[in-house]
């Protein structure tokens, strides 16, 4: 299969008879309340001067090989951790910072995120949202001395990994949000078997129950073969529960994906829900005026 030309294919139906109405203000709709999903971004960006302190959380497997009783169902491992902030620039564009555990052989990652949002969805207007965003991070590992490791680093840039998304989103009947999220993710440097640049797409979906309650939904399908990789990739897939205090954003929710970051749980998700894999995390958003 040509990826490439599916990928293309894909964009051109999500875009096609979009009407952006950039002067309108009135009747712009809010298609989540949060910048992330579950895993992945959301076409919402921060109001202007708005700084969102972000923590998440991924502990260990509940059930599985790894999970259960032994280590109180996954509570007491950290598969992953994120410390960071992003910060809205004007009302169309947030710039972001945040450090990651991760879980690839590229961790301890710093990771950078630029997203614009290019439309919004209108009453009786434009039916869609359109935001781009584009991430780059940066491993902060120590240099190994095996020039056969990817930990080598004969070049500073193989510490880098890059993706870019475009985002595009729709309320249906007020309560119910549906969001596609066709992308791109390059590795400088990988394994023999595996591949440098891949394209993946996500969908995503919000049901808001009232003002202050909804189920979120989000995965993310690799378009990589991984045959030579022993088929041990799966598509990362979660379920949460978010509640909106006024103040702040807190979700909860289980998933397969053990990574955080855009950059590191697309290419690394090894764990299958079929198996008993997945875990429960958690993500607590602070927003502050600057």
């Amino acid at each position: 299969m040509n990826y490439r030309t599916l990928y293309i294919a894909f964009l051109l139906l999500m875009v096609s008879g979009l009407f952006i109405e950039t002067q309108a203000q009135e009747g712009l709709v809010q298609s989540f309340k949060d910048t992330r999903v579950i895993n992945t971004h959301s076409v919402e960006t921060l109001p202007a001067h708005k700084l969102d302190v972000r923590i998440s959380h991924r502990f260990g497997d509940i059930a599985g090989d790894r999970g259960g009783w032994p280590n109180f169902y996954g509570l007491e491992t950290a598969a992953d951790v994120l410390i960071g902030a992003d910060y809205g620039v004007t009302d169309n564009f947030t710039v972001g910072l945040n450090r990651t555990k991760g879980v690839g052989v590229l961790s301890r990652l710093i990771n950078a995120s630029l997203k614009y949002r290019i439309a919004r969805q209108v009453i009786g207007g434009n039916p869609f949202s359109v935001t781009v965003v584009g991430e780059a991070s940066a491993s902060t590992l120590a240099r190994s001395t095996n020039p056969n490791s990817i930990l080598f680093f004969e070049n500073f840039t193989h510490r880098f990994i890059y993706s870019s998304q475009l985002l595009v989103s729709t309320v249906v009947a007020e309560k119910f949000t549906i969001q596609v999220s066709p992308g791109i993710l390059h590795r400088n440097v990988v394994d023999n078997v595996d591949v440098n640049t891949f394209f993946h797409v996500g969908l995503q979906a919000k049901f808001q129950f009232n003002r202050g309650f909804a189920l979120i939904f989000d995965s993310t399908l690799s378009l990589r073969d991984t045959e030579d990789l022993n088929g041990d990739f799966h598509m990362p897939l979660g379920f949460g529960f978010e509640f909106d205090t006024g103040g702040h954003v807190f979700q909860i929710n289980l998933t397969n994906a053990t990574g955080l970051a855009t950059t590191d749980f697309i290419p690394n998700t090894t764990t299958n829900w079929a198996d008993g894999e997945f875990r429960m995390g958690f993500t607590i958003s602070r927003l502050f005026n600057l």
